[in-house]
């Protein structure tokens, strides 16, 4: 197309449009053709694809979008929901209508509010379920300085058990099941009053069993720890360890020991090259030691720079070293004196240490000592030398001798050397204090590789008193934990481990009055994490484990031992195996709880605590029977009573509860009638009545309705007659509520019995029957009626339901 061709159509639309009266004229320069462009653009794209889409899609049907989103962004909810304003009272018809109205929003207000609060209120206990599951959780690792106790129940859990595994395959494996059987000696013996045997021995010769040279070296550690002065049980065990510092001795003589032992282990394996002979001794075994070193490590670091000549071919300062490091300070200080003069100092605290090793070391030879180590000792080229003189005089704490050190027993033993009392110069004395933080915080279990030798950091941490660090942290490792509970209440027993002042502590907390790093252990959270784990398979077993805690007493001054067994109970359910059971004489048989049987432990205690709990949980079934166990009779009888008035009316299926409550109640007649009971009389005639009325309604839907009249005539609850009726009024309110609650039924059960007996008399052919006695049969049953509809109207009692309607129907019909 050329450009005359477009001219001639442009000027064609010109004409077209101008000739067009419909329309006005528009005339646009370029620039306001581009400005209302981008204009268009820019509002297609501020609004978007979708609502584009939508303008399209609505607008083809004849929709104006933009004028239906302005109509609803003028509508309010909160107008529509409002009270509606008063009218005029004249305008009766909306007047009415008004009232209606708002009656109306305002039960529907009344309804939101009620369910925002309740939904509000059931996601607060949500939340809060959650948030004791994770304390819990959080609290069993948690270490670090607290006063503010927190209060962590143990609430209610649903376990759901598998009918074929309880009672049948145990949960303990066999290392689990060897200590349970020690556990249970030693508790026997503790009941019988027999002298307690140790059990860290006892639990130290099951462990020997089991073929584990690192169990066994934990528990020969613990043998040594434990052989000190008992403490007294009216001290804390954690003060009398700090201020004692007994644990220093026996660290120190398990790590000498220990080494005279790898160095007979190491001479027996080269007795060609050790070369040992005449008598034996420590002396003799030290030089055989230092002679076979030499021979084999004689190019080593340690062996270079010796000074001071030799005793009997052997170096001086390593035989002095390695006699100390056996423990043997006679040998060291024979040693000495075969060295000849110039050392005359050590010579005189060697043999004060020998001759009162118990004894305090004369501060002025060790400040001469010190004194000579700065001088001379401290840049000599032996590390023997120089070792000696800082373990007897406890010189430079800071050197770590790392020529001579070369194992952990090695480092241990020399800081423990170097141990003063706490009032010393501390400037210059390595404290207990200061050991302690240096293996738990300072190096700890990253250090020490602890995750992949756990029982090497706890023998450390054992070693430098800190037990109670120890055992929560070998009991963080499942192949350990088993090991880990059972020092720790073989310390318990010896009242070696300090607890902490509250139960709900964590398993490993900080008391802000004991020295750093010192932890408080919570045995009763250590024995209830390892129990959790059989308790429902095992619970004769779980049972010894708790007799550990009888020492102990809860937030509310309970015995914690009774109030773990009153746990048990209720999660194992197995109350006969725990408790024993009512014979048919009133006598209950004996449970596992019996075995146990003190001043302080009474089996009636644990029965009556777990009905309690029952009781709170609204499981009434169970808690009378551990009223009965508890011989609590009137909480018994008054518990079966409240059932008993919910299902009396009832009809008796088999296996239901009203079935199961009568079947109690009968067994509790037979004990208590004629016997001794610890019940109020009110309470005594309560439960007889329920029990004559549940004889009534099982006549009543067995159809015998003469029996079930029977019984009416007998207890005089309801009118018979209208003579009665005053009667029965006065008996009503002298009623338990427990009774009160039955009467509405018992009123409508005995209604339609004198209903049926009408339309049965009315029926009857009159030719066979007297006719005058079928009058008055029937004037009697109407009068009956009459009676049971007044007593209803009559009694200071809200009948439930319709209850009054249906007495009045059935009247009316009877006439």
């Amino acid at each position: 197309m050329d450009f005359n061709a477009l001219l001639q159509q442009a000027q064609k639309l010109t004409h077209e449009t101008q000739v067009s009266d419909d329309l006005p004229r528009v005339e646009r320069t370029l620039p306001q053709v581009l400005q209302a462009t981008q204009e268009l653009h820019s509002r297609v794209t501020q609004t978007g694809a979708q609502d584009m889409q939508a303008h399209i899609l609505l607008g083809s049907n004849g929709i104006d979008l933009p004028k239906i989103s302005q109509k609803l962004e003028t509508l309010s909810s909160r107008k529509t929901f409002e009270p509606l304003d008063p009218i005029a009272t004249t305008d009766v018809q909306n007047f009415l209508r008004n009232e209606k109205e708002n009656a109306i929003l305002a039960v529907i207000e009344e309804v939101h509010k009620n369910s925002y609060l309740s939904a509000e209120a059931q996601k607060w206990d949500h939340m809060m379920n959650d948030w004791k599951q994770e304390k819990v959780k959080l609290m069993n690792a948690l270490i670090g300085p607290s006063q503010s106790w927190i209060d962590i129940r143990k609430g209610p859990e649903q376990t759901i058990l598998n009918e074929t595994t309880f009672g049948g395959r145990s949960s303990l494996n066999s290392q689990e099941m060897a200590y349970a059987r020690e556990v249970h000696e030693y508790n026997k013996l503790v009941c019988e009053g027999a002298m307690r045997p140790s059990l860290i021995q006892r639990f130290a010769q099951v462990a020997e069993s089991f073929n584990d040279s690192r169990v066994n070296d934990v528990w020969e550690v613990m043998k040594y720890m434990t052989n000190v002065t008992p403490i007294p049980r009216s001290q804390d065990p954690m003060k009398v360890r700090c201020s004692q510092h007994l644990f220093i001795n026996q660290a120190k003589r398990y790590l000498e020991n220990r080494y005279r032992i790898f160095m007979q282990t190491v001479i027996s394996e080269h007795l060609r090259e050790a070369r040992r002979g005449g008598i034996p001794s420590v002396l003799n075994l030290v030089g055989s030691f230092v002679g076979l070193k030499l021979a084999t490590h004689g190019l080593n670091s340690s062996f270079i720079g010796l000074q001071d000549g030799q005793v009997d071919g052997k170096p001086l300062w390593p035989m002095v070293y390695y006699c100390l490091r056996c423990g043997d300070i006679a040998s060291a200080l024979k040693c000495m004196q075969m060295a000849g003069q110039g050392h005359e100092d050590l010579i005189a605290v060697l043999e004060e240490k020998c001759h009162n090793p118990e004894q305090k070391t004369n501060p002025r030879l060790e400040l001469q000592i010190r004194m000579q180590y700065k001088r001379q000792i401290r840049n000599a080229t032996d590390p023997y030398k120089r070792a000696v003189y800082c373990i007897v005089g406890c010189c430079d704490i800071q050197e770590p001798h790392a020529d001579i050190a070369k194992t952990t027993d090695d480092f241990l033993w020399i800081q423990l050397s170097l141990i003063r009392t706490e009032g010393d110069d501390s400037a210059e004395h390595l404290t207990c204090s200061g050991l302690q933080s240096m293996i738990l915080e300072q190096y700890g279990e990253k250090h020490y590789n602890a995750n992949e030798q756990p029982h090497l950091y706890f023998q450390l941490l054992a070693l430098t008193g800190q037990y109670e660090a120890g055992i929560e942290f070998l009991s963080r490792f499942e192949k350990y934990r088993v090991h880990a509970v059972h020092i720790g209440l073989a310390l318990n027993e010896l009242h070696m481990i300090g607890g902490p002042r509250n139960l709900q502590e964590p398993l490993l907390s900080v008391d802000f009055e004991d020295p750093q790093p010192m932890r408080r252990l919570n045995i009763a959270r250590l024995i209830m994490l390892y129990v959790k784990k059989f308790e429902i398979t095992d619970p004769p077993e779980a049972l010894h484990y708790f007799y550990f805690l009888r020492n102990l007493k809860d937030s509310d001054g309970r015995n914690l031992f009774l109030v773990s067994v009153a746990d048990l109970a209720i999660e194992c359910r197995d109350f006969d195996l725990l408790f024993g059971r009512m014979q048919r004489d009133g006598m209950r048989s004996r449970g596992l709880i019996d075995q146990f049987e003190t001043a302080h432990i009474d089996a009636r205690t644990v029965c009556d605590m777990v009905a309690e709990k029952f009781v709170k949980k609204g499981m009434f079934e169970d808690a009378i029977k551990m009223f009965d166990l508890a011989s609590q009779q009137e909480q018994a009888l008054r518990y079966t009573s409240i059932l008993l008035s919910q299902v009396v009316h009832h009809s008796n299926r088999e296996g239901s509860l009203r079935e199961r409550v009568q079947r109690m109640a009968q067994e509790f007649t037979e004990r208590y009638t004629g016997a001794e009971k610890n019940c109020d009389s009110q309470t005594w005639a309560t439960f007889n009545l329920l029990k004559e009325l549940a004889a009534f309604f099982d006549y009543y839907h067995g159809k015998n309705h003469q029996s079930a009249m029977d019984i009416l005539e007998r207890i005089k609850l309801v009118p018979l007659r209208m003579s009665d009726l005053d009667v029965a009024v006065n008996n009503f309110k002298r009623l338990s509520g427990e009774v009160c609650k039955v009467i509405p039924d018992l009123l409508l059960a005995t209604m339609d019995i004198a209903y049926t007996k009408f339309k049965t008399m009315k029926g009857k052919d009159v030719a066979k029957f007297d006719d005058l006695g079928k009058k008055n049969q029937l004037s009697y049953l109407r009068e009956q009626a009459k009676a049971l509809t007044n007593m209803a109207a009559m009694v200071p009692y809200r009948m439930p339901g319709d209850t009054n309607s249906r007495l009045i129907q059935t009247e009316i019909l009877m006439h």
